[in-house]
């Protein structure tokens, strides 16, 4: 550390000594100065500018050292020098106090900080060069954050110091002036008849309501900002336009028309989205049917023979198509024009945040809602475009089981597609880069996934790394690097492409609104689901962070509502318990925190852990497998986060759900009652196993001489 950080250093180490060692704190509280009020007054009448100049070294040195009694000091400020006065020197030496503690903390720990954590500043620096004005500016004007925090967190970053000085300046007089008018208030208190006087009950309704004001004041300049060259129509044809028909578009929908608000919904290729017609759906029917196949080659282990297990492939995947005919009412134009919804099969373009352009008409809305999903992500490997290749949109033409499959990717569409492939009689290898299946769950669980694929018979190559595609003598190869750095020829007559998803933001006029993308690709939308257009908002997969079909509909209601009634009510969108299951055999499904994520974010936590293989219903149905793994606090029954993996786990989570969503710890989930024999009395042996842990030692020990006693009849 050079000489100049450590003598700042060391000036501050000892101010702050000084201040707490000999209780400097008593003379800086309201208390103190009501007892002292009179001789204060006094001496400010009599020594205008000394006072003053002693004010506002106190003030400067108090901001600077980002000690705990601004808020006092200002509201005395008011008291001794009234309004006017008050203001000038508040404003003026509140800014001076908190551009020193900025450059202290530029000085101590800027380019320490800005080089240890360079990439994750990186987008942060960013911003502040972009939006840091007014992003400071609505940190001064709304007192989020205390402003002593704002001083030392701004001055990590790259801003001018004399940007940062302005912008201080004009964001905190709005406040300052509220707070300084409460303290001449304040000053004039002499009774307790005074507390009741108009003039204090205004000055404290104001104190209360103002960040309120600030707030709308400061949502109007950026919408003043943000819309400066748009042409705002003068009335509009519809209350909302949704794009896209997926889950999310389709809910958004759904509530804008039962709200009786004008609403049309734009979908370029087929009502109910990737869910519907490539996603869930379709995945869930596939597995079913192979999950049936397995049953059949297991009938013995239930008494039964089955002489031969015959799959017709293509009665399979046209049973795929079946159930999706069958449930597509659900999500039809016809539904959703009864229910009020204007349906338009188009593409849609935005023209403004207040124009879409479908089927060569302009449509005027106050609002838009992006719910345009997601698709497959692609990986760019060499002569990839020559192969038979596939993916979970495109997978579902296939009538004809493949000879030789190849799966690509390890995560739940990877997973659940190959073991379904697999059990219904096509030889499937499943290649990723990683060595682990599902390497977002704890490894021991994924574990109970890869043993279950091992024993079908599917072929494993995790730590492989794809090369390039090629064709030899008439047969398509994937050629991959394996562990050892060797190359490997994976002969092929399909290869599944399952790598993930990507957010669909191009090919409808997003450019036209310049909106910013998150590192993933997806838009990025604050807490209530707004673009930097107030009036464009997101959701589902084009949003993030989750891409599920639940957490779009979940997205999908708060951007309905905030689109519809936020200049009233906005409500910022709940993700504290968002589960999620892959429905491998066995399935998995989570809920909250998982062990390898507590220890990422260095959570404290205990885990608790039941055998499913121990419970009467699974021994009894031939699915004595997998477990219940929760993540408490330490000590407490407080649920941090629930993994199950076994049979039917993602039922069996949702009494997890409902504890964590209603703050209801381990103990309530004992203490009710589940029928016998069911699968969900794991959740409550579960919660058994915790309570064994953690029944109080001393009371035990106690037990037996209790016992003993009573036994004597004494």
């Amino acid at each position: 550390m050079s000489p100049k950080k450590i003598g700042i250093l060391s000036i501050v180490i000892v101010a702050l000594i000084a201040f707490f060692a000999f209780d400097l704190n008593q003379f800086l509280s309201l208390d103190y100065f009501q007892q002292q009020k009179n001789q204060i007054l006094d001496y400010a009448d009599t020594h205008p500018w000394q006072a003053a100049l002693v004010y506002f070294s106190i003030y400067v040195l108090i901001t600077a050292l980002s000690l705990p009694a601004a808020a006092v000091v200002t509201l005395a400020g008011g008291a001794i020098f009234g309004v006017v006065k008050g203001v000038i020197l508040v404003s003026f030496a509140s800014t001076i106090g908190a551009t020193l503690a900025f450059l202290i903390a530029r000085t101590l720990f800027r380019e320490s900080i800005q080089a240890r954590f360079a990439r994750s500043l990186g987008t942060i620096n960013r911003g502040i060069e972009r939006e840091g004005s007014f992003y400071l500016f609505g940190l001064r004007l709304v007192p989020i954050f205390p402003f002593f925090a704002v001083n030392l967190v701004m001055g990590l970053t790259q801003m001018p110091v004399w940007r940062y000085f302005v912008v201080s300046q004009l964001g905190m007089l709005p406040g300052t002036i509220v707070y300084v008018n409460a303290g001449t208030q304040i000053g004039q208190i002499d009774s307790l008849g005074d507390i009741t006087s108009p003039g204090l009950i205004f000055s404290f309704v104001l104190l209360g309501i103002f960040p309120l004001i600030a707030k709308r004041i400061l949502d109007a300049l950026n919408a003043r900002k943000v819309y400066a060259d748009v042409d705002k129509p003068m009335q509009f044809d519809t209350n909302m336009v949704v794009i896209g028909a997926g889950s999310a578009g389709l809910v958004t929908a759904y509530i804008a028309a039962a709200t009786k608000a004008k609403v049309t919904l734009i979908e370029k290729h087929k009502m109910g989205g990737d869910c519907l017609n490539t996603g869930c759906v379709p995945s869930k029917a596939l597995i079913r049917s192979a999950k049936i196949a397995n049953y059949c080659r297991r009938a013995s282990d239930y008494g039964l023979e089955v002489a031969h297990v015959g799959v017709d492939f293509r009665a399979a995947m046209e049973r795929v198509h079946t159930v999706i005919a069958d449930i597509e009412p659900h999500d039809s134009v016809e539904r959703y024009t009864g229910l009020g919804v204007d349906c338009e099969a188009g593409a849609a373009r935005i023209v403004d945040p207040y124009r879409v352009e479908v089927n060569g008409k302009i449509i005027t809305t106050r609002n838009i809602v992006i719910a345009t999903g997601a698709r497959p992500a692609v990986p760019d490997i060499p002569g990839l475009d020559a192969a038979p290749c596939y993916t979970s949109d495109t997978i579902w033409s296939l009538r004809e089981a493949p000879k030789r499959m190849i799966v690509l990717g390890s995560g739940p569409i990877g997973c659940e597609l190959a073991q379904s492939f697999h059990r219904l009689g096509v030889p499937v290898t499943l290649v990723n880069r990683s060595d682990r299946l599902m390497p977002k769950e704890d490894p021991e669980i994924s574990h109970y996934v890869r043993e279950k694929l091992a024993v079908e018979g599917m072929d494993l190559k995790l730590g492989y790394l794809p090369l390039r595609c090629e064709q030899q003598d008439g047969e398509h190869q994937l050629i991959v690097q394996t562990p050892s750095g060797e190359e490997l020829a994976l002969p092929f007559d399909c290869l599944l492409v399952a790598t993930g998803r990507r957010a669909n933001v191009s090919g409808y006029g997003l450019e036209a609104l310049k909106l910013a993308t998150n590192e993933d690709g997806t838009l990025q939308v604050n807490e209530y689901l707004q673009t930097r257009f107030p009036n464009v908002y997101a959701c589902g997969d084009v949003a993030g962070p989750y891409q599920f079909t639940h957490a779009a509909a979940h997205q999908a209601w708060y951007a309905s509502v905030n689109a519809l009634f936020g200049s009233f009510k906005r409500f910022k969108v709940d993700y504290r318990v968002i589960p999620w299951a892959t429905f491998t055999d066995p399935e998995v499904a989570r809920v909250g925190l998982n062990e390898t994520e507590a220890k990422a974010q260095n959570i404290p936590y205990e885990v608790t852990r039941y055998g499913i293989d121990d419970l009467d219903r699974a021994i009894a149905d031939g699915e004595a497998h997998g477990e219940v793994k929760v993540l408490t606090a330490p000590g407490k029954d407080k649920i941090l986060g629930v993994t199950i993996v076994g049979h039917h786990a993602g039922d069996l989570i949702s009494e997890y759900v409902t504890a964590m969503k209603y703050n209801l710890g381990l103990n309530k989930i004992l203490g009710t009652i589940h029928i016998y024999p069911t699968l969900a009395e794991s959740n409550k042996y579960a919660a058994g196993e915790w309570k064994r842990n953690h029944v109080p030692e001393l009371a035990m020990q106690w037990l037996p001489r209790f016992h003993a006693w009573r036994r004597g009849g004494r």
